[in-house]
């Protein structure tokens, strides 16, 4: 536990509860980097080394990599599909933070490597319809991905393997399916579909408004993944002697109809619906086939998707009822 781990994108959602999981199984020496200022951070440890830095840059990579053991990359300019239809340069020009990571992971003698991909790397024509057949792993290929975001993560991918296969590097992919939870996006042009849906329907009741926006028709598909199963998969997929991507995700499928259902009743209003078939939607349907990671882990996602949403709504009311910042400070 006092080997030193990197973690980029520490300063984010996932990057920070990561932080803070790693800290209660026992790590002692830990490198926090993102490239956002750190009074911007969504969550900050006292006791690790919090380091505002652009991995993109290889020099900077190179410093926070030096006399590391493992590299827990999670680093990616990415936001919910508004973001990614909106921005797919941005998107392709997070190859930069992978590349120049893996590089100076190789230079300094790192262990273990960890890439956080996601499943927008799966093929389109395979998921054109709401009641879809959950995704299995080989059904990245024939690579027909996400636009922008989708393909620079199967690239990715390809250069965690090839870097395992030519210097050894024990290299980890993990797709993750819609991770959510508290201390995340949840407004401003970036947040997922959860955050976004209890943001709108806490604004709703705390205003007294009787409406909310739904993207598209409602019946577009997903599963999510609250991040305390996240934070458990990635950690035992960085730890397993599991070489190729594997699914990390829920297998629990709503409608985004559904999700709001949930969510109002959570807040116990009922909203009229006005549906925006012009907004960016992404895929029909989408899922997550957990055959390989039973078969490995003995363990798949199993946090409910009711059990989550109560804890992200609470904690997105009281951050829009209070007027909190998203920046907290944990010793």
């Amino acid at each position: 536990m006092k080997e030193k781990v990197v973690i980029t994108g520490a300063g984010g959602f996932i990057g920070g509860h990561l932080v803070g999981y790693l800290l209660s199984k026992g790590y002692q020496n830990i490198v926090a980097a993102d490239v956002k200022p750190l009074d911007a951070w969504y969550q900050k440890y006292a006791n690790v080394e919090n380091i505002s830095t652009d991995v993109s840059i290889f020099e900077n990579c190179l410093r926070i990599t030096k006399e590391a053991n493992e590299v827990y990359n999670l680093a990616a300019d990415m936001g919910g599909m508004g973001f990614i239809e909106n921005n797919k340069a941005l998107c392709m020009l997070s190859v930069l933070t992978n590349t120049h990571m893996m590089m100076a992971s190789k230079t300094n003698g790192i262990d273990k490597y960890f890439f956080s991909s996601s499943a927008c790397v799966y093929a389109a024509d395979k998921q054109t319809e709401s009641n879809i057949t959950a995704l299995k792993e080989e059904d990245a290929y024939p690579a027909m991905p996400e636009d922008g975001y989708g393909w620079e993560k199967l690239f990715s991918e390809r250069m965690c393997r090839h870097f395992r296969e030519d210097f050894g590097i024990k290299t980890r992919v993990a797709r993750y399916h819609n991770v959510y939870g508290p201390f995340g996006t949840y407004d401003g042009g970036r947040e997922k579909a959860p955050a976004a849906v209890c943001r709108k329907i806490a604004n709703a009741k705390i205003n007294g408004t009787n409406e909310i926006e739904i993207w598209g028709d409602g019946e577009q598909t997903r599963s999510f993944m609250y991040i305390d199963d996240c934070l458990f998969g990635t950690h035992s997929i960085m730890n397993s002697n599991i070489e190729f991507p594997i699914n990390l995700g829920s297998s629990e499928m709503v409608t985004i109809n559904q999700l709001v259902d949930i969510v109002e009743d959570i807040a116990g209003v009922r909203l009229k619906r006005n549906y925006n078939l012009n907004a960016p939607k992404g895929v029909r349907g989408r899922n997550s086939d957990n055959e390989k990671i039973i078969e490995k882990l003995n363990w798949q996602p199993s946090i409910s998707l009711r059990e989550g949403l109560e804890k992200t709504y609470a904690w997105i009311f009281n951050e829009i009822k209070t007027g909190n910042t998203l920046s907290h400070v944990f010793n």
